[in-house]
């Protein structure tokens, strides 16, 4: 009996000693969640007062306590701080990881070292069928404008121009102020609009007017046609713009690009005793650019930038967490799968519902603490090495009992 007992003990030694070897093994491999071995004691059924039979596993018990977030400098690598796991689709089996050690594929797809697809929401969705996250690393075409908001602070103290002044964009005493927006036509060529401000002569101490003219000019300095008077900003006793907005420009470039057709929008201008200023610019339209990169932010995002300062969202990373995540199955290639003892996965994007956040440019190290795994190895073999003794002894004891 004692020999069988002995071999059980030898056996969940071995059991132990597999499991922190493989724990070490692991100590530095992305995202590893390391085990520890359970065991439990046999007895025999139904009687009492005597000896037990020795031990077996029991079963694996997987730390998923989170690794240290490591910084890599790699744009496609993210690590997820808290709850949740990658999804990834392998030849269209659903798997889940937390190792965020990503990178293109020849097409563009996203996926993991092994070649699994990762899986989300593509473009700017975060809901919907998961599908495998692609990015286009071609150019951007150009956007020509077509929207330009223009906000202005006006000063009321600028000198007011008599209506009987004839405007002349080449004599600065014809008008108050001047400014000029970019306008990008359909071939990216960065055009320039440029504006001049009269602040009309106002009568019995009304609230003045400003007339506001429009000169395009082409990338290479032409000047398309005279200036246009474009529109006239009238002002509430506040400051605030009454109305003369939005206005639309059209211009023909006459440099083979598309005509265009420019709304100004003034709606943020106001007029007080203020020292002149642009208080904003905004534009619809961009030149072309070229593919700098992707990085993924804090929300899951996989962002593209351009040399033009555009940037696209070519989709959002799905987390997916689970009732009992010890109950996932761990496979090779830092993936697991579900189980009926983990629960099916449950679905959300990074920092909603039970689902953590995402950093970029980092990756989570394995949380197996090489320390406390030396303490067990040595603990392991000295249970090893006892049962071995007593295998031994009960072999001499056998070989007394033959000789007898």
């Amino acid at each position: 009996m004692s020999l069988q007992t002995a071999l059980s003990g030898l056996d969940a030694a071995q059991t132990g000693l597999d499991t922190v070897s493989n724990d070490l093994a692991n100590a530095s491999t992305t995202a590893f969640k390391s085990q520890a071995a359970l065991f439990e004691d046999v007895y025999p059924t139904g009687e009492a007062n005597v000896p037990g039979y020795g031990a077996t596993t029991e079963g694996m018990d997987t730390n998923d306590s989170e690794g240290s977030l490591t910084s890599t400098g790699n744009g496609l690598d993210a690590a997820i701080q808290g709850n949740g796991y990658f999804v990834v689709s392998d030849n269209g089996a659903q798997q889940y990881t937390r190792d965020g050690a990503f990178q293109l594929s020849s097409n563009g797809t996203l996926q993991t070292a092994s070649g699994a697809s990762a899986m989300g929401y593509s473009g700017t969705s975060t809901s919907g069928t998961l599908t495998p996250i692609t990015v286009s690393t071609g150019s951007m075409p150009a956007n020509p404008s077509a929207k330009l908001g223009v906000d202005l602070d006006l000063n009321s103290g600028d000198a007011q121009i008599p209506a009987t002044t004839t405007f002349s964009p080449t004599d600065s005493t014809t008008y108050s102020e001047s400014t000029s927006t970019v306008a990008y036509d359909s071939l990216g060529n960065a055009n320039t609009v440029k504006l001049y401000l009269v602040q009309n002569q106002a009568a019995g101490g009304a609230t003045p007017s400003w007339t506001v003219y429009a000169q395009p000019v082409t990338s290479t300095g032409t000047a398309i046609g005279g200036p246009t008077n474009l529109t006239t900003l009238n002002f509430n006793t506040n400051g605030t713009l009454a109305s003369g907005s939005p206005k639309t420009l059209t211009v023909n470039w006459n440099n083979g690009a598309a005509g265009s057709t420019l709304s100004f929008d003034f709606s943020g201008t106001t007029l007080g005793a203020q020292n002149f200023a642009v208080a904003g610019l905004t534009n619809d339209g961009y030149a072309a650019g070229t593919y700098n990169g992707t990085s993924i932010n804090s929300a899951g995002q996989i962002v593209s930038t351009y040399s033009n300062s555009q940037t696209v969202t070519n989709g959002t990373l799905a987390l997916a967490n689970f009732i009992n995540p010890e109950g996932l199955e761990a496979q090779s290639g830092n993936i697991f799968a579900a189980t009926n003892t983990s629960g099916t996965a449950v679905i959300n994007t990074p920092g909603t519902g039970q689902a953590g956040t995402v950093e970029g440019g980092y990756l989570e190290a394995s949380n197996a603490s090489t320390s406390s795994l030396l303490v067990s190895l040595i603990q392991y073999q000295q249970a090893y090495q006892a049962n071995t003794s007593v295998l031994q002894t009960e072999q001499q004891d056998a070989q007394r009992l033959v000789q007898i």
